[in-house]
């Protein structure tokens, strides 16, 4: 049975989705005291149709920089099973 691996690394996760034809964005959520904070997604094309990310669905498309950046300063990874699914899990998880 193969495990889950944990991407870390800006140029492997960027690959991985690429290659599965997502796209990066970030939804703006508030938590229970108000305060405005970001969400990091990923997107994914459904068929051979491109991903289509409105503000309507509370994300915004983002570039890599701007997602990878949070993405570090949040300390999350990419978590991707055999399956082709994924989920972004705190790094502290990978310990």
């Amino acid at each position: 049975m193969t495990q889950a691996h944990m991407l870390t690394r800006h140029r492997d996760i960027q690959n991985w989705v690429s290659d599965r034809k997502g796209t990066p964005a970030i939804a703006r959520v508030r938590n229970g005291l108000g305060e405005v904070r970001a969400q990091l997604k990923l997107r994914f094309a459904q068929g051979a149709k491109p991903a289509s990310l409105s503000v309507e669905d509370g994300m915004s498309p983002c570039s890599w920089t701007a997602w990878l950046a949070e993405l570090d300063r949040q300390q999350l990874a990419l978590k991707v099973e055999p399956t082709g699914q994924c989920e972004l899990v705190s790094r502290q998880a990978m310990n």
